[in-house]
């Protein structure tokens, strides 16, 4: 793989632009969830990278399917049928609540009626969609850059991801926690994390080692890829990993590999690759799991 020229893109840069960005994805996740089938872990309510953003994929309603496609290119939302029919919603500068009240007006424009939970999941001081007149921004050449960072994430991921045999995920966007994760398991139930919310302890109830990228947070405010394992064995946060600029990252919990380290690294796929392939064997040999997993 030859590596792009990877754009920069510090959160305080785009902050509000990526608050509201997450609450657009968050009401496009929330239909999935209202009407996939459920399955492990989630994963019937995540997002996927295309070439042009992110897309639910085919979603069930009564006799067809639907699929939502973000063109962070573009910047365009596109709703399709497997009937034939489609419509779009440009993504530009407007508030919550007015993309809320047209996306839903364009389900009813091609017969789709559905309910979803108005609440945000994840985030500081949730408002419900229909009355959030506070996050508006939508800087496109921002959303663009981050999508840039998303693509190299997702192809990367793809490769590290190909050559596992046991039990393992797609690459996958979460929109509650706005990370793109992949996660390799033992084959081993867990109890999930003490105190875990309901959705927690559907998230976290097997031995897993989890790989992904984030564009930062109020935890580490800059893009970044993190790595861990679950449960954490003892001494983990001492094991060696690479490349030069990843350690532990005690707050957060994880191994931490800054997005600029990666960006500036000479040959950016390489640095990724070497994160990705230690922080699995260091966190396999820690965890005890079999070589061959």
């Amino acid at each position: 793989m030859i590596a792009p020229a990877l754009p920069a893109l510090p959160l305080e840069e785009w902050r509000a632009t990526k608050d509201t960005l997450q609450l657009y994805l968050q009401m496009i996740g929330k239909l999935k969830i209202a009407l996939s089938p459920p399955e492990p872990e989630w994963a019937h309510v995540t997002l996927f990278v295309t070439s042009r953003g992110l897309t639910t994929g085919p979603v069930p309603y009564r006799d067809r399917t639907f699929q939502i496609d973000g063109d962070l290119v573009a910047h365009e939302l596109q709703l399709r049928s497997s009937d034939g029919r489609e419509r779009s919603l440009k993504l530009e500068p407007r508030t919550v609540a007015s993309f809320y009240e047209d996306l839903f007006a364009l389900l009813e424009a091609i017969d789709i009626v559905v309910d979803i939970n108005p609440i945000p999941q994840e985030v500081a001081d949730p408002i419900a969609f229909d009355k959030d007149d506070i996050h508006s921004s939508y800087d496109a050449g921002a959303v663009t850059r981050f999508f840039r960072q998303l693509s190299f994430a997702d192809t990367v991921l793809k490769e590290h991801r190909a050559p596992f045999e046991g039990r393992h995920t797609p690459v996958q966007f979460f929109w509650g926690g706005f990370d793109l994760a992949y996660t390799r398991y033992s084959g081993k139930t867990a109890p999930p994390p003490a105190g875990a919310s309901h959705m927690m302890q559907i998230a976290m109830d097997a031995e897993e080692i989890y790989a992904g990228y984030w564009p930062g947070d109020s935890r580490y405010p800059a893009p970044a890829f993190g790595a861990y394992v679950y449960p954490k064995p003892e001494g983990i946060e001492r094991r060696v990993i690479g490349p030069h600029g990843a350690a532990w990252n005690e707050q957060i919990g994880l191994f931490l590999l800054p997005f600029e380290v990666v960006r500036t690294a000479p040959d950016p796929v390489a640095a990724l690759r070497e994160f990705l392939s230690t922080t699995y064997e260091e966190c396999r040999a820690c965890a005890g799991w079999q070589a061959a997993s």
